[in-house]
């Protein structure tokens, strides 16, 4: 029911609303910039421990795959073993030269394939020191890492507890006026919002200059700005206008000071005076 009628209010109810839900966000945004850098130190630390995390996991199945082609090896040394053993045997009884040859060759081609195989088990053994080396540096750097994270998370939710009551009214307060400014006017500010810099989407006339950017305003835009009869925005950042007495700032006209005869003018009119007397 409150969109409907937010359209029936006037535009310079309809900026004053606006005026006091910028000032209430406003608000919230000052509380939140009490927390400073912690929130995105605390995501980055939980998004580096993640990392690490998967990095350690890479390095554990690493060092798995390593450790079971070892296995592998050692069963190949086995079986080469096996064979060398069936081959010399087999010499022993060859029939003719062709026959002791060959077998010779098979011995020779089994000890190169346990030669081969024990030079990849010492490869893949330094390999293990090295990942377990790596491992055991990510391991130390997760258990720092998280130390720091408790520090940050600890100081993050001390902040948010001393604020949170009051972010909580903000909040509902903003509710509120957001609930009497209607969907269209609402959405065209908070887009605003979103694109400054500073999070201001309206801001009122300071100094015949916008408050947001402050270039100057011609004094028929500073006339209708005035009238509230139309939402007005500034021609160069976009931010919505509103006068300062509407912004309830109280502007004080500075007087000219009076102009003081100088001294030989004053001597000039007593001259005069004398001729006249």
């Amino acid at each position: 029911m409150a969109k409907k009628d937010s359209t029936d209010l006037t535009v310079e109810k309809k900026l004053e609303a606006l005026f006091q839900l910028q000032t209430t966000l406003s608000q919230i945004d000052e509380k939140r910039a009490l927390r400073g850098e912690l929130p995105l130190e605390v995501e980055a630390l939980e998004d580096e421990i993640a990392g690490l995390r998967t990095r350690i996991e890479k390095i554990e199945n690493e060092i798995q795959q390593i450790k079971d082609a070892i296995t592998q090896k050692k069963r190949e040394i086995g079986e080469a073993e096996i064979n060398v053993a069936h081959y010399k045997a087999q010499l022993e009884d060859a029939r003719n030269n062709r026959e002791y040859d060959m077998l010779s060759k098979e011995i020779v081609f089994q000890e190169l394939e346990i030669e081969l195989c024990n030079k990849k088990i010492r490869e893949a053994l330094v390999k293990i020191e090295e990942c377990e080396a790596q491992l055991k540096q990510n391991q130390e750097l997760v258990e720092f890492r998280e130390q720091t994270l408790e520090e940050k998370k600890g100081a993050l939710d001390a902040i948010i507890q001393e604020t949170k009551e009051e972010e909580e009214k903000l909040k509902e307060k903003s509710k509120q006026l957001e609930d009497k400014i209607e969907e269209r006017l609402l959405n065209s500010f908070m887009r605003i919002r979103h694109n400054a810099r500073n999070g201001l989407g309206v801001v009122y006339v300071q100094r015949d200059s916008c408050g947001g950017c402050f270039n100057k305003i011609p004094p028929q835009r500073q006339l209708d700005i005035k009238m509230h009869k139309k939402i007005i925005v500034c021609e160069y950042c976009g931010r919505i206008l509103i006068d300062s007495e509407l912004a309830g700032i109280k502007t004080t006209v500075e007087e000219k000071p009076k102009k003081t005869p100088s001294k030989g003018g004053s001597k000039k009119k007593q001259d005069k005076d004398k001729e006249k007397a």
